[in-house]
């Protein structure tokens, strides 16, 4: 497996501070290596070269590009559905994780992945996953709830029929099959 870049490598507050330069668009690649090797200077790091930034930036510009295609698809599931997150659009990110999750697999059996790469795809992959199982758990929660909330729903209304047929002179029976109809329960 391939050794993390001298970028990656980097101290999390100068990486931090390197993504920050690299995203500003009156920062160009050279002036970001500049300043940087001058704070690793300053505290007795190696310095990063100028190719090493560079393929950084590339690699960070496809994630990013990935990212905003991302947005841009779940922004039109979203505005297509609704930003409702229960039912048909929870179904849909959950086959969109698996979908990731399946291509992200091929390609990484197939090796048509950096191998550079490899080790933040795995961590990927296993977020996805992670993410895909409390998906899955809060679907499930939600799901749970929204029949909880219908059958309290169908008991309140079932009692408030039963009240108003009560005091309309209706039968008991007539009242319990109401009920029964509406609670779904059969009645022998």
């Amino acid at each position: 497996m391939a050794r993390p870049s001298t970028v990656e490598q980097l101290p999390p507050d100068i990486l931090d501070k390197l993504q920050e330069l690299l995203r500003d668009p009156r920062v160009n690649q050279l002036d970001a290596t500049a300043r940087i090797n001058a704070i690793l200077a300053e505290q007795g790091h190696d310095k990063v070269s100028k190719s090493a930034v560079n393929r950084y930036a590339q690699r960070m510009a496809k994630v990013g590009q990935k990212l905003q295609e991302a947005r841009e698809v779940s922004k039109m599931f979203i505005d297509r559905f609704g930003e409702d997150q229960t039912g048909e659009v929870g179904k849909l990110v959950n086959e969109m994780v698996r979908t990731l999750i399946f291509d992200i697999t091929l390609k990484m059996q197939g090796e048509a992945i950096d191998p550079d790469m490899a080790p933040e795809l795995a961590k990927m992959v296993k977020n996805l996953g992670d993410a895909m199982n409390k998906l899955e758990q809060a679907a499930a929660i939600n799901s749970k709830r929204e029949e909880e909330i219908r059958k309290r729903a169908l008991e309140e209304a079932a009692e408030t029929v039963d009240k108003i047929a009560k005091k309309g002179g209706m039968s008991k029976e007539g009242r319990n099959d109401i009920k029964a109809g509406l609670l779904g329960i059969k009645r022998g």
